[in-house]
């Protein structure tokens, strides 16, 4: 699995449900950030266990990120469209108290090499909004570049939010690790 450092991409094992199920919703800070828009329920154990976490112990489409030995958050993806090859990513850190970091920057870069290099890809996209600029400070230290701002589509809490798409290719990906390697 991915590693740098101090950080570890990972699937789940069977026997951390209750500790990752508690993690994420425990506090929900993170639920703030993550297109908070949309309408949301916190699942069930039983729910949990079969949706998101049944994708974290496949470790195919999402896998926890472990940081000095501790889960403290995830990465994923989505085929906004499989036969285009069109991929999403995701990603969160679930407690607040690990965030700015850094291991999101560390974590988001795993991830994408590791897609690139287990899937026919030419492109890796990133959907978030105006609303969370961590993420948008995440995505653009990683090399990855704002293709889209569509304004004021996202309405939460009485303001409009920009949706903010970010995208790298193969290519700008491969440029920017060889100069970082030099």
């Amino acid at each position: 699995m991915p590693k740098y450092k101090n950080i570890k991409l990972r699937k789940a094992d069977l026997t951390e449900l209750k500790s990752i199920y508690d993690l994420m919703f425990t506090d929900e800070a993170w639920v703030e950030f993550n297109a908070p828009y949309f309408p949301y329920s916190r699942p069930t154990l039983m729910e949990f266990e079969q949706k998101f976490f049944k994708r974290l112990m496949a470790g195919k489409t999402a896998l926890l990120i472990e940081f000095d030995g501790q889960a403290v958050g995830s990465v994923s993806y989505y085929w906004e469209d499989e036969n285009t090859r069109w991929l999403e990513i995701g990603i969160a850190i679930y407690d607040q108290r690990q965030w700015s970091q850094g291991i999101g920057r560390k974590a988001l870069p795993l991830w994408i090499d590791h897609l690139f290099a287990t899937l026919e890809i030419e492109r890796v996209g990133l959907t978030t909004w105006s609303g969370n600029p961590r993420m948008m400070a995440c995505a653009h230290a990683i090399g990855m570049q704002l293709e889209a701002q569509i304004r004021k589509v996202r309405y939460y809490k009485g303001i409009y939010y920009d949706s903010i798409k970010l995208g790298v290719i193969r290519e700008q990906w491969s440029q920017n690790k060889a100069a970082q390697n030099q």
